[in-house]
């Protein structure tokens, strides 16, 4: 056997030759028709008595094909693995005409993306912005509506006033069809609002949508239904056919709007509601400016990491992995897509090896533990309930051949990532408005 690996001009990809003689696969096919021949049941034959021979001549071609694709998986996973050569996706063997009836000598030639080496940015040379949100009375009040509406008596009234929903069928003025479905907070209109109260089901509303708005693409988005950038082409007169009107009586303020909020006894007083309501927005603003954080780590890492892709190789390998899925033309448009998050998948690679990350079968146990008492709102447990339902943990990971098992590692692997990048970037803390971070976020 003779292996050969040609580089290509750009030096990103290559052409990896393996050339078989009779000698490399004749030992292992002989004793393949051996096996076959005490298997085989051939009529006139008995069992095991079935001359090589015939068995060569009925499956020779089969059985030689069988070998020399094991032979060549091996070999070129070995060569790979032995020399160290980093390769994107798989090996695509190259189309090549082979004669089983006449050729002894066999060569098969494969196309390999060559991965290049590359340097991560010195530590603190790339800086990010943290949103740090500051909660004012409006967001409040806004979230103790939502509370209030949520937890509140609902009816539909015949006629609808200031704080009502309108649900009903959206639809430009001159447009055909019944429109999409939508559900106005009369409130959020800000121009022409008188135009919602007072309306009945069944009555139409022509209105400029843009105007109502005050040309918040946002708001248009949130109502409508549409993209944010639909929403800012937004232009002329709508009609809304109005359905059914909601009204919500807000929930009071009392023990049985805190238990329903927090869990039972969790609060006691309008005070500790307040700090509670308070610190929960506040949590998750934080979180939603962690997040937003990372992804300008992994945005700004790709942009100033200089990565070579073998293009055409990633292309094709594409094509291959996802076939019947992806056609050649959603490659090309989606193509920068693609190697963006191939060069992320590889600085996060390199971060792993180079800082020797791990995730032990503890930490994806307790993860999967946690989320099992998230989805049943459980409260903490004891360590002795907690063991109990190692269980259902367990039975959860080895759901779907170990693919869930897979999900929990890849994720607490690439939250790791992230966490130690984060202590080798500048974070700048930059205040923000709620309503500002919102519309940021939207954007």
């Amino acid at each position: 056997m003779d292996i050969t690996l040609n580089k290509n001009d750009d030096q990103l990809s290559a052409i990896l030759t393996v050339k078989l003689t009779e000698a490399d696969y004749a030992p292992a096919v002989e004793s393949q028709l051996k096996e076959y021949s005490k298997k085989a049941q051939i009529k006139g034959f008995r069992p095991g008595k079935v001359p090589v021979a015939l068995v060569r001549k009925m499956y020779g071609k089969s059985i030689l094909a069988d070998e020399l694709n094991s032979m060549l998986s091996k070999a070129v996973d070995g060569y790979i693995k032995e020399n160290n050569i980093k390769i994107l996706g798989e090996p695509l063997p190259v189309a090549t005409n082979v004669d089983f009836d006449s050729q002894k000598e066999f060569e098969f030639p494969f196309e390999l993306g060559l991965l290049p080496d590359f340097e991560l940015p010195a530590d603190q040379a790339i800086s990010v912005d943290r949103h740090k949100v500051d909660l004012d009375e409006a967001t409040l009040q806004e979230t103790y509506d939502q509370i209030g509406r949520q937890f509140g008596e609902t009816t539909n009234p015949e006629s609808s006033e200031a704080s009502d929903y309108l649900f009903g069928k959206l639809k430009k003025a001159d447009e055909e069809g019944e429109g999409r479905a939508v559900l106005l907070p009369i409130n959020k209109v800000t121009n022409g609002a008188d135009k919602f109260v007072g309306v009945k089901p069944g009555d139409s509303i022509t209105f400029d949508l843009k105007d109502a708005f005050g040309g918040d693409a946002s708001a248009i988005a949130n109502f409508s239904g549409m993209t944010k950038d639909e929403a800012k082409e937004v232009s002329g007169e709508y009609v809304l056919n109005v359905e059914k009107i909601t009204r919500t009586a807000h929930a009071e303020h009392n023990q049985d709007l805190f238990d329903k909020v927090f869990g039972k006894d969790a609060v006691t007083s309008k005070e500790d509601f307040d700090a509670k309501v308070r610190g929960t927005v506040q949590e998750n603003y934080d979180r939603e400016s962690d997040n937003l954080v990372n992804r300008q780590i992994i945005d700004k890492l790709i942009d100033s990491v200089s990565i070579e892709v073998p293009k055409e190789f990633f292309k094709k390998w594409l094509l291959r992995a996802n076939e019947g899925k992806l056609t050649a033309e959603q490659v090309e448009e989606h193509y920068n897509d693609y190697e963006r998050e191939l060069k992320w998948s590889m600085i996060r690679n390199k971060v792993v090896e180079e800082q020797g990350l791990k995730v032990s079968n503890d930490e994806i146990i307790d993860r999967t533990l946690e989320k099992i008492m998230g989805q049943f709102n459980l409260p903490e447990v004891t360590d002795e309930m907690r063991e109990s339902m190692r269980g259902f943990a367990d039975n959860y990971l080895r759901q779907e051949n170990g693919k869930n098992y897979v999900n929990e590692y890849e994720a607490i692997l690439a939250e790791k990532v992230l966490e130690n990048l984060r202590g080798k970037v500048v974070v700048n803390d930059k205040p923000i408005s709620a309503e500002d971070f919102r519309n940021q976020a939207a954007s």
